[in-house]
């Protein structure tokens, strides 16, 4: 067994265990404020695996300043002081892109406490990060940032941690991700002159997701009003590996930091999540005479309204190619007054794209739904209609949030980019049709996301029979299965049908149906004919693979591959890969990533929570993460296995047959009645007494059967614990013996694509239940016709009469 195993790299432990380490030491402190240290020590961490000892580094490290050195200072009892002149003022010092108030005061008595307090709070929080999993200086999937992502795992969580009023420096990476593709940046000629910009760029995140989304490396520059959200925002653009990205702590609207002399920088993208209705947007500005012409052309926002003053400053600071995406609240689009000025004037100028409007509760900072802008300067003249997708039913409730799941995001970006008219979800609208609707941009107006209600049919309950256009809703269906649809139903009169099967033999009619049967092979052929070209796609990654290249192109060619197949969504398809990849395949391929197809063992040690053992490792046996132990026992050991099992099966058999026992004969009479308790000794006890009784001849043989049972489980269980050890033993010794290709066919074949088997299997599963479901609904809901209950309703009530006046009771 490989005891370095334990260093494997999984991913979402790492970042989970993280976040439990570091909110463990928390305590009292707020996590807006907490947040400061834990992330500004993962960038020390960061910085010193990355470039110490590095001559030409584009982040210095000064001698006695790298995270080595903090661990030295672990238990003084100066230690705060000691963090802040050794360690980060020689830090920012060094660096012209950052600043010591980029850094919390790892002195501060307020937040850390005072004397052996903050000691012992800054020493556990070092000793978290000097952990040898987070040692990534030479042990780094090129191109997936580790730490820079644990660093966004952690603003997330502290996001969520820290209330409405304190959670608004992080987008949601999900939302990020959207406005990065929707851009058009992946598919343009990019170079490092390309730049980038983020006026309210808070921690960064939105920003980064832009650079990530070009094919080359861009150019970032950021702008951040909060200055301890700035230094973060600083920090991540490091910890991503863009270290010459430009971000200054600045008011963006009353002294932008980025000119060109006087006027304002112009760039390529411009993207931006500002404060909702900033209330203070033209504090220290006079907007008549703003010195940068951001208002003169389209008209000044409300005093108590900054949404479009960030939206008419992102349009100044776009070049005349440029395009820009901006997050707003829904109140943009239809607000009157001197906003609907500058809508006018904005849509008259060619200049807005399109509109998505996103599900509510999404963002960290309030809970109202938001929509995204999408500005394109370049096609301006040529603009005959704005794009607008209502994605507002698309999401997963996550806790107290709502969060888009990957379908919705992918969803939207093939829908936007390839400006696909979708019923009910997206459409081109003309011009001419908003400047009839006065300029109005309300999403509604333009689409009907309701979904239809099910309308009950006065007819149908009056004289029975399904309405034909509910059965004519499910078309879908009787396009997949031509012959289906007759063979359920049969007409009763025009305009209505009825069941031509009972309804205890519509699962079986449907599901026995030729069409049916061959759809479902189908299918099965759909998914074998992916699968066979994703494992050798799968089995051909070695060591230091890129696992996000790896979903991207695999996740890709799935959805394209369930293209046009009748009644299954291609998103819940992909979707479903997208599942396994975040619960189990990620990590493997970080796995392969950093060891290739390796099986390693290692043992499995758990701390005792609680009691005088507290903190103590115990030990619970051994366990492989690449190759679990059960995919050995499935195809090598089967037989052991089976026997195994029915060792099992006997000692459950036996544990029912004395339960009934139990339950039989605990009456007051019963052969338990004597018995405080049912125990081995006290049934024993019992036994004795008794044996020499001719009386207790019955008591004697169910207690003699209880104690026969007791005795059948014990052997048994002990059989089966020396069968699991036995197998146990046999599995573990079968590692060693795994060649390369036999530990890739066990994670491809075995594990990996067995499992997505089952789940797409189940889609088509929910798919036919769907439409099972609903005939039958249809079928009881106008089984009878109103007359007809009526007069059932009657029969029973005269029933009843004739009852209760035979028992004396008056019925009226």
């Amino acid at each position: 067994m490989d005891e370095h195993a334990l260093m494997a790299l999984k991913k979402s432990e790492l970042y989970s265990s993280l976040w439990q380490s570091c909110d463990e030491l928390r305590g009292g402190m707020d996590a807006s404020q907490y947040k400061d240290y834990v992330l500004s020590l993962l960038f020390i961490k960061y910085i010193s695996d990355r470039y110490a000892d590095q001559p030409y580094a584009p982040i210095k490290i000064p001698p006695g300043a790298a995270f080595q050195d903090m661990i030295a200072l672990k238990g003084k009892a100066d230690i705060g002081d000691q963090i802040n002149k050794k360690i980060v003022a020689p830090l920012a010092s060094a660096n012209q892109t950052l600043n010591q108030s980029d850094f919390p005061d790892f002195n501060d008595p307020v937040k850390l406490g005072d004397g052996q307090e903050k000691v012992e709070r800054l020493t556990n929080l070092i000793a978290i990060f000097e952990s040898k999993v987070l040692d990534f200086s030479n042990n780094r999937a090129d191109g997936d940032d580790i730490l820079g992502d644990a660093y966004e795992y952690l603003m997330r969580h502290f996001a969520t941690e820290s209330g409405k009023s304190k959670g608004q420096f992080y987008t949601p990476a999900e939302v990020s991700r959207v406005m990065a593709q929707i851009l058009g940046i992946r598919d343009a000629q990019t170079s490092s002159s390309t730049t980038v910009y983020d006026p309210t760029c808070g921690s960064g995140s939105l920003l980064l997701k832009v650079g990530d989304e070009a094919s080359t490396n861009v150019t970032l520059y950021g702008q951040e009003k909060d200055a301890t959200t700035s230094g973060l925002a600083r920090m991540n653009m490091i910890l991503h590996n863009n270290p010459t990205a430009l971000v200054y702590q600045g008011n963006t609207l009353t002294d932008p930091k980025f000119r060109d002399g006087q006027a304002l920088k112009t760039f390529d993208y411009v993207v931006a999540n500002p404060p909702f209705s900033d209330k203070r947007w033209s504090t220290g500005l006079d907007p008549l005479n703003d010195l940068h012409d951001r208002f003169k052309s389209f008209g000044v926002p409300p005093a108590k309204q900054g949404d479009y003053a960030y939206l008419l400053h992102i349009i100044r600071s776009l070049g005349s190619r440029g395009k820009g995406a901006c997050i707003l609240p829904h109140g943009v689009l239809f607000r009157g007054h001197a906003e609907a000025d500058i809508r006018r004037n904005l849509i008259r100028r060619g200049y807005l794209h399109g509109i998505i409007g996103l599900p509510a509760n999404l963002f960290y900072g309030t809970g109202i739904p938001a929509c995204i802008v999408v500005v394109d300067k370049e096609n301006a003249r040529q603009r005959q209609g704005i794009f607008i997708v209502d994605a507002s039913g698309g999401y997963l409730k996550d806790g107290s949030k709502n969060r888009l799941r990957e379908q919705d995001i992918h969803r939207i970006v093939d829908v936007f980019n390839k400006l696909t008219e979708v019923p009910n979800y997206s459409r081109m609208v003309p011009l001419e049709e908003i400047e009839e609707n006065k300029f109005n941009l309300n999403i509604p107006r333009y689409i009907d996301s309701q979904q239809a209600e099910d309308v009950q049919d006065i007819e149908g309950h009056l004289r029975g029979g399904i309405p034909n256009r509910d059965i004519d809703v499910l078309q879908p269906y009787w396009d997949a299965f031509p012959d289906l649809k007759s063979a359920l139903f049969q007409p009763v009169r025009e305009g209505y049908s009825q069941l031509a099967v009972p309804g205890s033999e519509l699962k079986q009619t449907i599901y026995s149906a030729d069409e049916f049967v061959a759809f479902t092979d189908r299918m099965q052929e759909v998914f074998e004919d992916w699968r066979r070209r994703a494992a050798r796609q799968l089995k051909s990654i070695q060591a230091g693979c890129h696992p996000k290249t790896i979903i991207r192109e695999l996740s890709e060619d799935l959805l394209a591959h369930y293209t046009d197949q009748p009644l299954v969504d291609r998103y819940d398809v992909y979707q479903h890969l997208m599942d396994y990849w975040a619960e189990t395949m990620q990590d493997d391929c970080y796995l392969i990533s950093a060891g290739g197809w390796q099986a390693q063992t290692y043992r499995v040690l758990e701390k005792i929570k609680s009691g005088k053992k507290k903190g103590q490792k115990v030990d619970k046996g051994w366990a492989c993460d690449l190759v679990p132990k059960e995919l050995i026992v499935q195809r090598y050991f089967t037989a052991d296995w089976q026997a195994l099992t029915q060792q099992q099966a006997e000692l459950e058999a036996a544990a029912a047959h004395q339960d009934e026992l139990e339950k039989e004969h605990s009456g007051e009479q019963g052969a338990f009645a004597e018995l405080d308790s049912i125990y081995k000794s006290s049934v024993a006890c019992r036994l004795k007494e008794i044996r020499d009784q001719p009386e207790s001849e019955d008591e004697l043989a169910v207690l003699k059967a209880w104690q026969r049972l007791y005795e059948k489980q014990s052997k048994v269980k002990k059989a089966i614990k020396e069968s699991a050890a036995a197998l146990d033993e046999l599995v573990y010794g079968k590692y060693p013996a795994l060649s390369q290709d036999d530990v890739k066919s066990l994670v491809v074949d075995d594990k990996w694509l067995a499992v997505l088997q089952s789940q797409v299997s189940g889609e088509i599963e929910r798919i036919c239940q769907t439409l099972t479901t609903r005939v039958k609904e249809l079928g009881q809901r106008y089984e009878l016709p109103v007359p007809e209950l009526a007069g059932q309703v009657a029969d029973i009530e005269e029933s009843v009469g004739t009852h209760l006046a035979r028992m004396g009771f008056a019925w009226s």
